[in-house]
């Protein structure tokens, strides 16, 4: 008895298709195949896999050095705690900062900047339900799981949490970022390559725009012993990804070097013919150099070469090769031996010398942070932004991990315009919405770790009253503007908070009494069973009390939902009613 392998004899003819008269079932191509010798880019069953990568964490965090153990909520064996878990919140504490302070809110506007405390993920989702599709820019500076991140995983599958920790969250600010949006993720050599391959399957690889390298430290100064010899980390990544169609605007970097290819003047003889002549004997004609001094980089610094260019913008040129084809490779043909001038269709003026078109100097000159210089256009490899003296910009000392204004301004200046959308939800130390304010953007940041909002809430009253800090200069800021400042509204975030700062045993006794009254309990608990043995509960140690009784809260009821803002038992007040109900635009 024969079979037909059908399947095989379908990959055969797929093979030969590429290679139609070839003895090898192998097609003209090179890439990662399975067992099977499919190729891994045309199987839809080869994705990147992880533990739990069905599940949410929440990753809550309030302070830099409380961890608790975090809870993967099933999206395919719990599908209702999960909608429960990304409903959206009711929000609390309102308040407008302008130039007056702080006060209270009488009613949001479309055009408010926000502030928003409590878990970044359920801020997400909560943000969904009003934001879809209307941020421009998203920047965000995750934990890179480095092991001494503030941000403490206690999963033993540490990239697998990671990995879970960020899908979670780029999965729903993909729905958040509007058409030809874009979003910047910085991260470092610990989980890039794996973020790469996560944000093409969220994102789709067909988005992919750049991975830039930052510089963010210096060789120079390193005191590396020998027995420490290694490649020192000198950079982060960050990856770019656009949803849709996107402009990015030119950014400029000073160029520190001459080429020689400048050195000719295009001069106009009496009769109109044109002519290359010597740039350098014109420079010891004007004084602007000495005769016998070779034309460097300090030659185009001193103030009189600047001045001689400014005054004489069709003079000092490079000649460039012609890529192009049609009219303007036939008039750069025929301009062997002599200069043409050329008008093109569009209106303006082109000059050829010897089948190369003319590039006048004045066109390598732009702006760069506020200042004409000789410049070249930004790549994906950025050097320039100075990261050793950002510690206390903004007037907020934050001593580790600041992102530049710098860096923000740029990305801001290359994806947005005025009154854009920009969102970070990893604010930290508050750089993005701080220098989004300056640059009349307006925006959203989320953070969760208390001392990380005081910090945001300064630093951003501190542009309201005219924060000279770095960008400042750029965009000539003065002061002003505004920012709304609310938080999650808290159900059992409130125990875990009161757990926290609790310093004896008979506070956390009264605590256990309020949360069996009023708290929402995890499903493993059984209170009949832990009152029944609270002798064994009281002979542990004060830390080991605290960790029980927070395990014992069910993380899924961390917040208020807001189709419960109505009930009692949050005692919610009007005020917040009446703003988060404005805020989802419910009458």
């Amino acid at each position: 008895m024969k079979v037909f392998d059908k399947v095989k004899f379908q990959r055969f003819v797929m093979n030969k298709s590429f290679l139609a008269d070839s003895y090898t079932s192998y097609k003209n191509k090179i890439g990662l195949t399975d067992e099977d010798g499919r190729f891994v880019s045309e199987s839809r069953e080869i994705v990147l896999s992880w533990p739990y990568k069905d599940c949410m964490l929440e990753g809550g965090q309030t302070k830099e050095d409380a961890r608790r153990d975090e809870i993967f909520w099933s999206e395919i064996l719990a599908p209702d705690a999960i909608n429960r878990l990304t409903e959206p919140k009711a929000f609390t504490g309102f308040k407008r900062f302008d130039k007056d302070g702080e006060r209270n809110i009488e009613h949001l506007l479309p055009t408010d900047n926000l502030i928003i405390k409590g878990n970044n993920l359920l801020s997400l989702y909560s943000l969904r339900k009003i934001f879809s599709n209307r941020v421009k820019l998203i920047f965000i500076d995750p934990p890179y799981n480095t092991g001494n991140d503030s941000f403490g995983y206690n999963d033993s599958f540490k990239r697998s949490t990671w990995l879970t920790f960020m899908k979670n969250r780029l999965e729903v600010a993909k729905e958040i970022l509007k058409e030809g949006g874009s979003i910047f993720i910085e991260c470092d050599k610990n989980e890039v390559f794996y973020l790469k391959v996560l944000c093409d399957t969220v994102f789709g690889n067909d988005n992919f725009v750049s991975d830039i390298a930052v510089q963010t430290s210096y060789a120079n100064g390193l005191k590396v012993s020998q027995k420490e010899k290694t490649i020192l980390k000198m950079k982060d990544t960050i990856l770019v990804y656009k949803k849709g169609e996107i402009s990015i605007k030119p950014q400029y970097v000073e160029k520190h070097y001459w080429d020689t290819h400048y050195n000719s003047l295009l001069t106009i003889n009496e009769n109109g013919t044109m002519e290359l002549t010597s740039l350098k004997e014109e420079l010891v004609r004007l004084g602007i150099i000495e005769e016998g001094e070779t034309i460097t980089r300090k030659t185009i610094d001193k103030p009189a070469f600047f001045k001689y260019v400014c005054e004489n913008k069709d003079i000092i040129c490079c000649l460039n090769p012609i890529h192009s084809s049609g009219e303007t490779k036939q008039i750069a043909q025929q301009s062997h031996g002599r200069v043409i001038k050329h008008e093109n269709s569009s209106g303006s003026t082109q000059y050829f010398y010897n089948g190369r078109q003319i590039g006048f100097f004045n066109q390598c000159f732009h702006d760069v942070n506020g200042v004409e210089k000789l410049s070249t256009l930004l790549g994906d490899i950025w050097t320039d932004i100075d990261f050793g003296n950002t510690q206390n910009e903004g007037g907020v000392s934050f001593p580790s991990g600041k992102k530049a204004e710098m860096l923000l301004y740029r990305i801001i200046s290359m994806m947005t315009d005025e009154q854009d959308l920009v969102m970070d939800f990893f604010s930290g130390s508050g750089t993005t919405v701080a220098v989004a304010h300056k640059m009349n953007r307006r925006y959203i940041g989320c953070e969760q770790i208390e001392s990380h909002v005081e910090m945001i809430k300064t630093r951003l009253k501190n542009v309201i009253d005219g924060d000279p800090s770095a960008a400042s200069k750029l965009v000539r800021w003065q002061g002003g503007g505004s920012f709304v400042y609310c938080e999650l509204a808290k159900a059992n975030d409130m125990f875990v908070e009161k757990i926290q700062v609790a310093t004896t045993a008979d506070e956390l006794k009264t605590i256990w009494a309020q949360m069996k009254e009023t708290g929402y309990l995890s499903y493993k608990i059984n209170i009949a069973t832990i009152d029944a043995n609270a002798s064994d509960f009281e002979v542990l140690c004060i830390e080991d009390q605290k960790r029980f009784l927070i395990e014992c809260l069910d993380k899924n009821m961390l917040y208020v939902p807001f189709s419960d803002i109505d009930s009692e038992e949050y005692a919610i007040s009007e005020e917040d009613k009446r703003l988060s109900k404005e805020f989802y635009q419910k009458n």
